[in-house]
């Protein structure tokens, strides 16, 4: 079995991420068979690695049992040679294990750092549908090319194979790539070559950590991987979950508070829609998507003005969507109001077929509470995938921090704050968002301006 990635970087900094010399071929013995590792390309802006997994089948059926000569010929004529598998996963850990963990002594800051990468496997198990494969790898802002061939050209009455040539392209950390590939491959293959126990699902939870809560197919990925073990699957989903909030919306309503309490002298709050409004209004907009929409205060807003003719608020917790549904009565809207108004649940960490074809979409205080590594898979979600006309995009302003009277010294607005920038770090991040993806972008204050720390509030707006 095969698999090559493509890197957008110099092969001197593939090799300082790889934990490998580009210029030399390696072969590492495996319980199964050798894992070629070489580099068909090599350049200044592209490289290119590729591990080949020689599996032995028969030495595979022997290590399984001794009694071996009395199984079925099944198993040792099949397609795990050459078709992707729990045993490319276990090469992927044995051969990239340090890539796996992100860590490079020489290059750390670009191992943390989004690139370009391009996967390929030339077999991949598809017995479930392309849609299926696509539901798993989409999410995470992967874009998914695959080619179909028949089972044999002589015979096209045979149907189609049913494997795949599967192509993933995305901007991602080089350990997310290869962490997710790890995990995502065995559940394509719906098997295992090995026993599954306990320790499979401290693996998956391991490997799992930072994407796998939060993915639509969280359920049934976790069963596929534990190989449909149910009292593994139940044990591997309560821990998945156990983090959550049984109270979401109380506890969001009270961490609200306290960063609105901070803020209330300024009115900032009703500033930041004001400012959004106003927005949203120059560029004409007619259709507003608010991601993160959290109550509903600027659903309720662009509600309030017929010039909007859709409008949609999308957030991760229903229990918020239910107080912002609760905020916008749209069952007591008129039938003409009522049909303008819509909210959906889904994650902004993950591609989603509903938030294309709008004018506009506003994120006002949201990525301040994204983890930064996750940062990318917002970018290609909405600026690659979804591609508004206009994107409002707001953020606090770290500087402005120490002008608050309640707020001690090196504290966030918010205890769910991951991050709080300065005026120049979001300008270098909307800037590079901007250059990437076919966008303009202007820089606007919100609030009250001082002239050493700026406003409270930075806003970007970026034009396609």
């Amino acid at each position: 079995m095969l698999l090559t990635i493509t890197a957008g970087i110099s092969s001197d900094d593939f090799g300082y991420l790889l934990h490998k010399n580009p210029t030399r071929s390696q072969v590492l013995e495996l319980p199964f068979g050798n894992a070629h590792v070489f580099y068909p390309k090599l350049g200044s802006d592209e490289a290119q690695v590729a591990l080949l997994v020689d599996v032995d089948p028969v030495g595979l059926v022997r290590r399984r049992s001794p009694q071996a000569e009395n199984t079925a010929l099944a198993q040792y004529v099949n397609d795990r040679p050459y078709a992707a598998s729990s045993l490319l996963s276990v090469a992927l850990v044995r051969v990239f294990s340090s890539a796996m963990r992100g860590v490079s002594k020489e290059r750390q800051q670009l191992a943390e750092t989004a690139l370009p990468f391009r996967a390929h496997l030339p077999a991949v198990p598809c017995r479930d549908g392309e849609a299926f494969l696509r539901r798993l790898f989409e999410p995470l802002g992967y874009r998914v090319n695959t080619q179909r061939s028949l089972l044999d050209e002589r015979f096209p009455e045979w149907g189609e194979s049913p494997y795949v040539a599967l192509d993933l392209e995305a901007r991602v950390r080089l350990a997310d790539l290869l962490t997710q590939l790890y995990v995502l491959i065995p559940v394509l293959d719906a098997d295992k070559h090995y026993w599954v126990g306990e320790d499979e699902v401290e693996k998956l939870l391991r490997r799992g950590e930072g994407w796998l809560n939060d993915h639509p197919q969280r359920d049934i990925i976790t069963r596929r991987y534990l190989k449909h073990d149910r009292r593994l699957t139940q044990a591997a989903l309560a821990r998945l979950t156990e983090g959550e909030d049984p109270d979401e919306e109380s506890t969001g309503e009270l961490r609200a508070a306290e960063e609105e309490a901070i803020e209330k002298p300024l009115l900032l709050a009703q500033q930041r829609i004001d400012a959004v409004m106003s927005a949203l209004r120059s560029r004409s907009a007619k259709s507003v998507l608010d991601l993160g929409c959290g109550e509903g205060r600027l659903l309720q807003a662009l509600l309030q003005d017929p010039t909007f003719e859709r409008i949609a608020g999308m957030d991760v917790s229903w229990r918020i969507l239910e107080s912002a549904r609760r905020r916008l009565q749209p069952d007591r809207l008129p039938s003409a109001q009522r049909q303008r108004i819509e909210l959906i649940h889904g994650s902004l960490l993950y591609r989603d077929k509903r938030l294309s074809g709008w004018d506009a979409a506003t994120v006002v205080e949201v990525i301040e509470h994204l983890d930064p590594p996750r940062l990318a898979a917002f970018e290609r979600v909405l600026f690659e995938f979804a591609q508004p006309m206009v994107v409002i995009l707001t953020t606090p302003n770290v500087e402005y921090n120490a002008l608050f009277p309640g707020l001690a010294a090196g504290r966030f607005r918010h205890k769910d704050h991951r991050f709080e920038w300065t005026r120049a770090q979001f300008q270098t991040w909307s800037q590079a968002i901007a250059t990437r993806h076919g966008y303009s972008v202007q820089f606007r204050s919100v609030g009250p301006e001082d002239a050493v720390h700026g406003s409270p509030t930075q806003m970007g707006v970026f034009t396609r």
